[in-house]
């Protein structure tokens, strides 16, 4: 569900105020983007499914000061934005003490997990979003990929496109570089 801003640029101060005031159901996760308020409803159980095995593989990976958060609004004040990514891995002196987002660059890794209502976004105006963040790692578990269920891995950004992917199906680890240096299992995806 989505609901349009009036006019095309959002002052930074607006959209934090308008974020603070979202009065939003338990498990919805709003996103305020230029196009409007993208409100995505709870995850059901395969996605859940998935994001228990990603927790469990990228936990031990995390560097040294930082965690992985769930459900982390993420702030890209240069585009005019702020996303929820199912994981992001960030600094803990980077997350505000207030609900507000924390800014993209800090952010080391955004993980998607696709759903029938979040597929196109996540594939098109996350993968934009990021990286203009720039996010150093954005992981697309992509479920409902035309071509078969697939995990992508969208590094180095550069003028706000990553110039790096690996896609591998379902089934066969994808490797994660530094901070990271982890090889994520997918056989229980």
């Amino acid at each position: 569900m989505s609901t349009a801003f009036a006019g095309s640029m959002l002052d930074w101060n607006y959209l934090l105020e308008t974020w603070r005031e979202l009065e939003v159901p338990e498990g919805w996760r709003p996103e305020l983007t230029v196009e409007g308020i993208h409100m995505t409803p709870p995850p059901g159980g395969p996605h859940n499914l998935i994001a228990g095995w990603v927790n469990r593989g990228l936990l031990p990976a995390v560097p040294e000061g930082c965690e992985l958060f769930q459900t982390q609004g993420v702030g890209f004040k240069q585009i005019g934005g702020i996303y929820v990514p199912d994981f992001c891995v960030a600094p803990r002196e980077a997350i505000p003490d207030n609900s507000d987002p924390v800014p993209a660059e800090h952010v080391l890794l955004a993980v998607e997990i696709t759903s029938k209502s979040t597929a196109r976004h996540d594939r098109a105006k996350k993968k934009w979003a990021y990286a203009h963040g720039p996010i150093p790692y954005y992981l697309l578990i992509d479920q409902l990929d035309d071509d078969g269920a697939a995990v992508s891995l969208f590094s180095e950004p550069v003028g706000g496109v990553y110039s790096k992917t690996v896609r591998v199906p379902f089934g066969h680890p994808i490797g994660i570089g530094e901070p990271f240096d982890v090889e994520l299992d997918t056989s229980r995806f």
